[in-house]
């Protein structure tokens, strides 16, 4: 019994590690830092798509896309400067340095990250095309969770 109670307390504390990580909103797959979104960013990046947590990118990514806002993939999205100050500090602060997304991706899109396109590899091209998923960068649209940050594959529900 003495042998096996070392190994149970690291089974549960494992588990319980893994439940937390697993629920906790705004954490990037895999990445293992969470942060909760910034009030002020979820509200301007939400109003036209899901606020991508900042761990999904390489800084290098965020500060281009944070100061090419009034030509953000062919829409306008300026900010104040105060607000973009504020923001672009933000996203860089806490953008991804882990392994995974230490690439700045093509164009600076997520959905064209090499961990992106490994994580979807099984989603038909069909899939794409549903007029209610429109595209790759419409979380929203298969991850019934992503406004909160979690894009935990058991929260997939894909639109017919």
């Amino acid at each position: 019994m003495n042998i096996q109670y070392p190994l149970f307390r690291l089974k549960l504390g494992a588990g319980l590690i893994g439940a937390i990580v697993l629920c906790h909103p705004a954490q990037a797959e895999d990445s293992g830092r969470t942060i909760a979104l910034l009030p002020k960013y979820q509200q301007e990046c939400s109003s036209c798509h899901v606020a991508f947590p900042p761990t999904l990118m390489p800084a290098a990514s965020w500060n281009r896309i944070m100061n090419t806002l009034p030509k953000h993939f062919g829409t306008d999205a300026s900010l104040d400067a105060a607000t973009l100050k504020e923001l672009s500090g933000w996203v860089t602060a806490h953008a991804g340095t882990y392994k995974r997304v230490s690439e700045e991706p093509p164009q600076d899109r997520i959905s064209r990250t090499a961990w992106f396109v490994r994580k979807h590899n099984e989603v038909s091209s069909a899939t794409w095309k549903i007029p209610a998923v429109k595209s790759a960068a419409n979380c929203g649209a298969c991850h019934t969770t992503a406004d909160k940050g979690d894009f935990n594959e058991r929260n997939i529900r894909t639109p017919r």
